[in-house]
């Protein structure tokens, strides 16, 4: 299964650099209540999601508790990338957050396809127990991007 064990992998990462950047978000934009409390408790998920692909990694032959030792995202180091330009800085936080989210949810899409049919049982428990969460992530930065960006923008 060495295809499942790469998306594992990148499911693993992706979990993790995504709860470390909703932290850091959390952290630089303590006065944004919602943005705090709410990238606090999604972070939890995907710490929960990396802690449930960790139990599974091994029966595939991934180790993922070595995975994401040692990696830092850009938004946990505080670098902001070329695509966000000169945006401010809470609009360029939550579009990486919902790139990544994004990104999770179709890895965790991806992962039940394969599991349902290989008929995987333990896979597709574990895409079904962390697909809809992955999606209200994506969703909660959508959501944030599309009520902040008007008022963020036309004030500068």
């Amino acid at each position: 299964m060495n295809g499942m064990t790469g998306l594992l992998n990148v499911l693993y990462r992706g979990e993790t650099g995504l709860a470390a950047d909703l932290l850091a978000t959390a952290a630089r934009h303590r006065a944004e209540h919602e943005v705090h409390h709410v990238a606090t408790d999604l972070a939890g998920w995907s710490r929960r999601h990396a802690g449930l692909l960790a139990e599974a990694g091994p029966h595939y032959g991934a180790d993922l508790a070595e995975t994401g030792a040692g990696t830092r995202t850009g938004a946990e180091t505080g670098a902001r990338t070329d695509e966000a330009g000169d945006m401010p800085p809470l609009l360029a936080d939550l579009r990486r957050l919902h790139l990544a989210a994004t990104g999770n949810a179709l890895y965790w899409e991806m992962l039940g396809q394969a599991a349902r049919a290989t008929r995987e049982a333990r896979l597709i428990d574990l895409s079904g127990a962390c697909l809809s969460r992955a999606g209200r992530q994506a969703g909660w930065a959508d959501t944030m991007l599309k009520t902040l960006s008007p008022q963020l923008l036309i004030a500068r």
